[in-house]
């Protein structure tokens, strides 16, 4: 039969190889030397072999004591992260959670987010900003920031979304007026509408293998895509959405969208966060419901 040793037993042998003494072992353990002294020689028994060379001065580890602490150092360890982890996966979210996340995002996706999760945990309060700077969540008190595009080198750790894919609408009045579209070429003559908040304006489009660049200049230029939905909604031109905001306006029929499968690259979202070795049950709490209603959105989770 195999022998085995409990944990309590692991500990004790542990501090003691740690704090050097029988002494110093039952002090950190909070019982007595005695008690200390009898596990450490019924694992010897068990063991069939010395971990420890006593005499009245000095305490020292044998080499099967060392092997054997060494192994028990990881076990024990393994043993408390996983603890841990169910500790941190169990416990119920409260407090304050900071979040952070761009601007336009934020109000239409992030919001609802934080909404369903205030209903879901009655003892979680949250604090956001949203803005389009990158925001240092770690010297800043941030919990979560949510990022659109692909991240920067750090160390902090991040859990993906999923992406956001995008289209190219136009109003039904606008469609009526304009010259039909059959091709990306016919954009040429065409009113567009392009989120430019810097440098040139232009859209590179995609569908499946073939790229296209357009690089005409646009009849309106603005810095947020709210702003482009609105003029589009307008009849004052084409625009290029994430199919989150275009397609609530289409069911609606109030946008209509032209030369499907012709759209800009997927672009990634995360859920950033400081690196940690297990994650808060509020962090955790937040990104798992941010991750879920994604999911369920249109653009759907890679």
């Amino acid at each position: 039969m195999a022998t085995t040793i409990d944990f309590l037993e692991m500990q004790a042998f542990i501090a003691v190889v740690t704090e050097g003494s029988f002494t110093a072992a039952a002090e950190r353990l909070e019982t007595d030397k005695a008690r200390v002294s009898r596990i450490v020689r019924r694992m010897e028994e068990k063991l069939g072999a010395r971990l420890l060379n006593r005499s009245t001065r000095h305490l020292s580890v044998t080499e099967v004591g060392r092997d054997y602490f060494e192994r028990a150092s990881s076990i024990l360890a393994a043993a408390e992260a996983a603890e841990a982890a169910v500790a941190q996966r169990t416990q119920e979210p409260k407090g304050r959670l900071k979040v952070t996340a761009g601007a336009e995002f934020g109000t239409m996706r992030v919001d609802g987010w934080i909404a369903a999760f205030l209903r879901k945990w009655p003892k979680i309060s949250v604090e956001t900003e949203y803005t389009n700077r990158l925001v240092d969540i770690i010297h800043e008190g941030v919990d979560v920031a949510i990022r659109i595009g692909p991240l920067q080198d750090s160390e902090l750790s991040a859990r993906r979304l999923g992406e956001l894919t995008y289209g190219l609408y136009a109003s039904p009045e606008y469609l009526r007026s304009a010259v039909s579209i059959r091709n990306v070429d016919d954009l040429k003559r065409h009113d567009l509408i392009m989120h430019a908040p810097r440098g040139r304006p232009g859209w590179t489009l995609v569908n499946g293998e073939r790229t296209e660049k357009v690089w005409h200049a646009p009849r309106c230029a603005v810095d947020n895509t709210i702003a482009a939905r609105n003029l589009a909604l307008s009849g004052l031109g084409i625009v290029q959405l994430p199919r989150y905001m275009a397609e609530p306006h289409v069911a609606e029929g109030a946008l209509t969208r032209v030369l499907p499968g012709w759209a800009r690259i997927p672009v990634p979202v995360h859920a950033v966060f400081a690196s940690t070795r297990y994650m808060d049950p509020r962090v955790r709490g937040f990104v798992d419901l941010c991750r879920d209603g994604f999911g369920s959105d249109v653009e759907g989770v890679s």
